[in-house]
């Protein structure tokens, strides 16, 4: 193990003291910042999806009375538990709204990124790339989430076995 110095920025207030712990070669942990149980809903879907429950998969609901500023330090402290030295990304619905502005103060570039619109494909193809380095598993959640936006045509066929 070896550690390095906290990266400092208005962005990171509450990873400034410390030292983040680095494991090499460990996998990309996922973080879902939602509204209500949206995150837990997709944590349970992609469990479905993938046959087992995700280790290093974790979901926060963000519900209409809390407060973002007391969610920081639980963010923060799910980064941490996620991360083994190799990133962290994290997962939210709607840009600009409450959970995607909460998981902005936790970003640290190149090593917690994150990502607004998140849906099941994207998160599929995100925990199926987790291993690869973070720059890697982000370009394949975002891809994931365009490519699983299909105008579905009318069911003369099983679509998942072409028959």
């Amino acid at each position: 193990e070896r550690r390095l110095p906290r990266a400092r920025s208005p962005l990171t207030s509450g990873l400034e003291s410390g030292f983040l712990q680095h494991r090499r070669g460990g996998m990309i942990g996922i973080l879902i910042i939602a509204h209500g149980t949206l995150g837990e809903s997709l944590v349970h879907c992609a469990s479905h999806v993938m046959g087992t429950r995700p280790s290093h998969l974790l979901q926060l609901g963000v519900g209409i009375h809390d407060d973002p500023v007391k969610l920081h330090p639980t963010v923060l402290k799910l980064v941490r538990q996620l991360d083994e030295g190799d990133g962290v990304l994290i997962l939210t619905d709607v840009y600009g709204a409450t959970p995607s502005n909460i998981a902005s103060r936790a970003l640290i570039p190149g090593h917690v990124e994150g990502i607004a619109g998140v849906s099941l494909p994207m998160l599929v193809r995100a925990l199926t790339y987790r291993n690869e380095p973070l720059r890697t598993v982000v370009a394949k959640a975002m891809s994931g989430g365009v490519e699983g936006v299909y105008k579905m045509p009318p069911a003369h066929e099983n679509a998942a076995t072409g028959s």
